[in-house]
């Protein structure tokens, strides 16, 4: 649809060379000195001249919805025909106009589909704009017509080497070649009188008189209308159509069948054009709204929460420090490449710890992995594979401790990390904690571009998020509960594939706090390949529509519940469902305006916003104290990978609203990250590893 806004508003194909005045050695004298009809069909090379006393008043470059009804208005009120010259293009966009034209007696000539100097076209270009000229006029007015009026022509007297062969070859299409005798240089706007006085022949000989009813300002040519009809009508003349003039058979002719069709379909595609280009831009504009909007939200918030979580003497609550032992529960499906790095890393913790791998059914082995480190205090649960959400209620069901710490069977710890995690719960109002979930493999393009993701779109929204009390995941990889707390929602669920985000706003409907601990950071193994990366995304955007969806009557709850439903919902809503469903139009439009214009302003639109996005990942990645270097990779994360994200947010859209249902999904793992960064992976004794 914007490729055929593009085409039929003048932007593609567009040529506006003029030629040069050239000699006229190759025309005929008997053109040259001939009236202002060209007539070369079938041979012949004849100029036709008006009658005495008779006036053909022609219009170009139309029809034009703010002076064409006006033209008209003037012409019927002094019951005057004329004959109008229209484009392909403005005949395409305003079809009810020329339809007035044709319902009012007013004949139709043809100036091209998009006004090119047809003396630098080829034959091939030539026929293209007279078959559109005639496509557009049938979807219009249901008419083929005879006439034709080469752009940025005058009188024929001045046609040349170069624009003759044009003339001569458009006869044998079967046209007449309409000059003129008068031109009003009414697109100069030279004011009333002097149009009137250029448009008045000479001793009462006839003529073809130019005006326009298009192409710019024509309230002169309106006024000067009004006031010429009357006062030649006066002096004797008559204003008739061409073919009235020269008492010569009608220039139109109907069109039907297919052609009709064809004419009636393209008239109606490009109003259709029109329309959903209006809808994209004002989509355009929402995105754009929403894109700062939430740059600023997170600008803000996120250093309102880093100056209110680092200064000096901050504590989470009344009972801090919080020094009581957590339950750390790993579950596991096939992770024996990941598992003995992720529970060394735990053995290092700074904080007591039980551990336990849920095994929800493996067959590569993981269980034994375990059971084979014989490291005191973990301990191994089997169990038939259940999917995810089983094995963590499984693992609640056997943890020992009141604090319960979720993580990811391919992450790994820093040995503060869960001390880290537990200290909000010296406040007894939070319910639930998020970590700082960071990518481990980042040294490779995708894991780059997910470390940024990770690092920007994640934890600066859940600052964002924790400072609003409306935080709406839980990061699977690194988060902790009060058990209390699971024990009243339920525990977890798997009534969607985003479990964690199901869980933190059932949490939050139950009326608890759930915040977020920038400093309690966890190391995950982060997609390798784009179809790993395609499953893992098109499963968290599924899940949590779907969480949305199961906790949507929290829109209209009343206390904490209320809050969460007036406040997160609309914003994870909007900022992780509908913005990006729309983000594609931003590169959508780049794309328009690189092709249609105005390059310069679109490009530099483009940039300004990466620019702000860069801005945005350069603060975030100074509060979590991360190297700048990945942020070279931003354009062209945003070129590539964000496109990703986009088809893989349709497919979830897609996937909703057809009513279709995922399986939880396992993403294959290498077992890279084997401890933090800067940090040796544990041996069996705690010692350092080889």
């Amino acid at each position: 649809m914007l490729m055929l806004r593009g085409y039929v508003h003048s932007e593609i194909l567009a040529d506006y060379r003029i030629h040069p005045e050239a000699a006229s050695d190759k025309v005929p004298q008997k053109i040259l000195e001939g009236g202002p009809v060209v007539d070369t069909r079938g041979g012949r090379q004849t100029g036709l001249e008006v009658p005495d006393h008779r006036i053909v008043l022609t219009f170009d470059d139309g029809p034009d919805p703010r002076w064409t009804p006006e033209v008209l208005d003037v012409l019927k009120k002094h019951h005057v025909h004329a004959v109008f010259f229209i484009t392909g293009t403005m005949a395409s966009r305003y079809p009810e106009l020329v339809r007035r034209m044709v319902d009012e007696g007013h004949e139709i000539g043809l100036h091209t589909f998009n006004h090119p100097d047809l003396s630098y076209q080829s034959k091939k270009r030539i026929d293209w704009e007279l078959t559109q000229n005639q496509l557009a006029l049938a979807g219009a007015a249901g008419i083929r017509t005879s006439l034709f009026r080469p752009p940025y022509s005058s009188t024929a007297d001045a046609l040349d080497d170069a624009s003759w062969p044009v003339t001569e070859y458009v006869g044998t299409r079967g046209y007449l070649t309409v000059f003129t005798t008068a031109d009003s240089e009414d697109w100069q706007r030279p004011g009333v009188r002097q149009i009137i006085r250029n448009a008045t022949p000479q001793d009462g000989k006839g003529a073809i008189v130019l005006m326009h009813d298009s192409g710019g300002d024509r309230h002169q040519t309106v006024q000067a209308l009004d006031a010429y009809l009357p006062e030649l009508q006066q002096k004797g003349y008559r204003f008739e159509n061409l073919t009235e003039a020269l008492h010569a058979p009608s220039a139109h002719t109907p069109v039907t069948g297919l052609d009709l069709w064809k004419g009636k379909a393209w008239v109606f595609l490009v109003a259709a054009s029109d329309d959903i280009t209006g809808v994209l831009v004002v989509g355009l504009a929402v995105i754009g709204v929403l894109v700062f909007a939430r740059f600023g939200l997170m600008l803000l918030l996120s250093a309102i929460h880093t100056r209110r979580t680092r200064r000096k003497g901050f504590v989470w609550g009344p009972d801090a420090p919080v020094t009581e032992p957590a339950s750390v529960l790993v579950p596991a499906y096939n992770e024996a490449k990941c598992i003995e790095n992720t529970v060394r890393s735990l053995m290092r913790s700074e904080h007591p710890i039980e551990i336990l791998v849920i095994d929800d059914g493996s067959s590569d082995g993981t269980a034994r992995i375990v059971e084979d480190l014989r490291l005191p205090g973990v301990r191994v649960v089997r169990q038939l594979n259940a999917g995810k959400p089983a094995a963590l209620n499984r693992g609640i069901a056997n943890a020992r401790h009141d604090l319960i710490v979720m993580m990811d069977g391919d992450t790994v710890f820093e040995p503060s990390t869960v001390r880290e995690l537990v200290q909000p719960f010296a406040d007894p109002k939070v319910g639930a904690v998020a970590g700082n979930a960071k990518v481990g493999n980042k040294d490779t393009l995708i894991g780059a571009w997910q470390h940024i993701e990770y690092v920007m779109g994640f934890n600066l929204d859940r600052r964002m998020y924790d400072v609003l009390r409306c935080m709406p995941t839980i990061p699977g990889a690194v988060g902790a509960f009060r058990r209390s707390a699971l024990d009243r929602v339920g525990g977890m669920s798997d009534d969607t594939l985003a479990e964690d985000t199901d869980i933190t706003m059932a949490i939050h409907r139950d009326g608890w706090h759930v915040v977020y601990a920038e400093k309690a950071r966890a190391w995950t193994e982060a997609p390798e390949s784009v179809q790993q990366l395609w499953s893992q995304r098109y499963r968290w955007c599924y899940g949590t529509m779907q969480a949305i969806w199961k906790h949507r009557r929290a829109l209209v709850e009343g206390g904490a519940s209320g809050r969460f439903g007036r406040v997160g919902l609309p914003l994870v809503s909007l900022f992780m469902v509908v913005a990006p469903l729309l983000a594609p139009l931003i590169d959508l439009f780049l794309v328009y305006g690189l092709l249609f214009g105005p390059t310069g302003e679109t490009v530099a639109a483009w940039f300004g916003v990466l620019l702000v996005q860069a801005g945005c990942a350069a603060y975030a990645f100074a509060l979590d104290k991360e190297r700048l270097a990945p942020l070279i990779s931003l354009p062209l994360q945003q070129m590539l990978y964000r496109q990703l994200m986009y088809i893989v947010l349709l497919q979830s859209w897609i996937t909703a609203l057809t009513g279709g249902r995922l399986r939880w999904q396992k993403l294959r793992r290498k077992g890279q990250v084997a401890a933090p960064p800067g940090a040796p992976a544990a041996s069996l004794d705690g010692g350092t590893a080889l």
